[in-house]
């Protein structure tokens, strides 16, 4: 199921690092980020994570809750969190329900071999649960300033 612009974002109750969760529906009245990326401590999703943990004060400014997803465990998130100093939610999608739900946990191929992954891709979601922006294969250069720009302009 491909999600698009205008659609309503599927509600989704997630554990945390920290021990805590997170339901989308809790966070009704203010914008949402979420950004699904493929696994804690690889390169990529890191400078991703960071850039957000960079912008964090500029998406507070906008009463903006940034929300990261993986299918990585709260424990691993506790561990990212704490070597990266991210003060944003990490969410776990051990058993990729979400990720299936945005429509981002799809076919991926490497080095000849094709397997299930999680496809890098954002969602701005407005105050109301509808989401506005959509963000696919997300390359990580440029991309945080992108959605930062999209949640002030709602």
């Amino acid at each position: 199921m491909a999600l698009d612009v205008g659609d309503k974002a599927p509600d989704f109750d997630l554990p945390t690092d920290g021990g805590g969760s997170v339901k989308l529906s809790d966070l009704k009245g203010k914008p949402v980020v979420i950004y699904f990326y493929p696994k804690d401590m690889t390169p990529g999703c890191t400078t991703e994570s960071c850039e957000f943990r960079d912008a964090e004060p500029d998406f507070s400014a906008v009463n903006a809750q940034i929300i990261g997803i993986s299918k990585d465990s709260a424990n691993s998130h506790d561990k990212f969190k704490a070597k990266h100093d991210l003060n944003f939610i990490l969410a776990s999608d051990e058993n990729s329900t979400t990720c299936e739900d945005y429509g981002t946990w799809t076919e991926k191929s490497m080095y000849g071999k094709k397997f299930m992954g999680i496809e890098r891709s954002t969602f701005v979601i407005d105050g109301d649960g509808v989401i506005r922006n959509v963000w696919r294969k997300v390359k990580v250069k440029n991309h945080v300033a992108e959605v930062l720009a999209a949640v002030k302009a709602l």
